[in-house]
């Protein structure tokens, strides 16, 4: 079966301020552009079959900048999409904090269901399925798949046999690389994990009252 490459998409002017989910009409700022074309530049000489994108302009627009030095068109999957967050979507992150769902969210995921949205379990069932099913359409071909930090972190965590509890362990930046081997015989192997290019720094410890 296929290696899947998962992209995040890359950065928006609302990247780390509010909860974007399914929000239309959320274009890439500079600085987000800039990071899809160092992405694209470093899967250029990778021999990419197929791009898949997430419905979400961001996610297209990474995938297209991504495409491009391989020749292909990105065709849009859903069921790449974000976590649909209901009534959360599109909140500042600020607010999201001081609500007492988000402590399951950070401790629980596998607990909650968005009011008016998704649970986190749902997401993580339509992404795997997604992935799978697109692994053995392809063969041995490599792939790549834009979609979102949860929905990339869930499938992660699902391959490597992580409970879904455990999946806010994992960091998944803007526009980073996680590679994912799905063999058609064998158990599923990471390659790569949040790849970015540069060596990571862990964040600064949040104060407290904050």
């Amino acid at each position: 079966m296929a290696t899947i490459v998962l992209v995040r998409h890359a950065t928006t002017a609302a990247t780390g301020k509010r909860l974007g989910g399914w929000t239309p009409g959320v274009h890439l700022d500079d600085a987000g552009r800039d990071q899809a074309e160092a992405t694209a530049e470093r899967l250029a000489g990778l021999p990419v079959a197929a791009v898949y994108a997430s419905p979400l302009e961001r996610t297209q627009q990474t995938a297209r900048i991504v495409a491009k030095p391989h020749g292909v068109r990105v065709r849009m999957r859903r069921d790449l999409g974000e976590v649909d967050y209901g009534d959360w979507t599109d909140e500042p992150l600020g607010q999201l904090r001081r609500r007492k769902d988000w402590t399951v969210v950070q401790a629980t995921p596998s607990r909650m269901t968005f009011p008016g949205g998704e649970s986190i379990r749902a997401a993580q069932a339509r992404a795997v399925t997604a992935t799978e099913e697109l692994a053995a359409a392809h063969g041995d071909d490599a792939i790549v798949c834009v979609s979102h930090a949860d929905v990339i972190k869930a499938v992660v965590a699902h391959h490597l046999a992580m409970p879904l509890d455990a999946f806010q362990r994992l960091v998944i930046a803007p526009a980073s690389v996680t590679v994912l081997h799905l063999p058609a015989r064998g158990h599923p192997l990471l390659l790569a994990c949040n790849d970015t290019g540069t060596v990571p720094v862990p964040p600064a410890p949040r104060q407290k009252g904050r």
